[in-house]
């Protein structure tokens, strides 16, 4: 018998920083740091409910000059330091626009060390294409959600980012 189910793909990816909570909502809100890791793009973003999420190819990717943008949401929970989440859909590529709104959501908190915690939700259903862009599956794009956690970790961490 068939499967008729529908079947949900959340990614979830958690990582430990020595950077206080302040610093981390600040990576994930502000241009100034957006620009610095992860693919390096600078964002426009209205912190409010309902409130438009744009992140923007960077240079490297179009040229000097040049504002595409490539995501494209609406923020549906800001709680500054603890909690982020947002529609999100790639604009870049038809398959993937076409696939329509996911869910993103970043928690931020600490652990019983003193650790700052940075879970990333990414919920794909219904959107195969973002879930294997996002989930690092499709070769030569960078890595995902791991790529760009990695190189936050590293900025907030050290001054510079792995891809700097």
């Amino acid at each position: 018998m068939p499967n008729t189910a529908q079947q949900t793909d959340v990614l979830t990816q958690r990582i430990f920083l020595k950077a206080d909570p302040e610093r981390v909502w600040a990576a994930l809100t502000r241009s100034e740091l957006t620009r610095r890791y992860g693919y390096g793009g600078r964002i426009d973003i209205d912190l409010r409910p309902g409130g438009v999420y744009r992140g923007y190819a960077s240079e490297a990717m179009v040229g000097s000059g040049v504002d595409i943008v490539i995501i494209e949401g609406e923020v549906t929970e800001a709680e500054p330091d603890r909690r982020l989440a947002l529609t999100w859909r790639m604009t870049a590529d038809p398959a993937m626009a076409a696939e329509g709104p996911t869910r993103l959501t970043y928690d931020i908190g600490q652990d019983e060390r003193g650790f700052t915690t940075l879970t990333v939700t990414h919920d794909v259903t219904g959107a195969p294409h973002t879930a294997a862009l996002v989930s690092g599956a499709v070769a030569g794009t960078g890595g995902g959600w791991s790529f760009v956690l990695s190189d936050l970790k590293s900025l907030l961490e050290t001054g510079s980012g792995i891809a700097a």
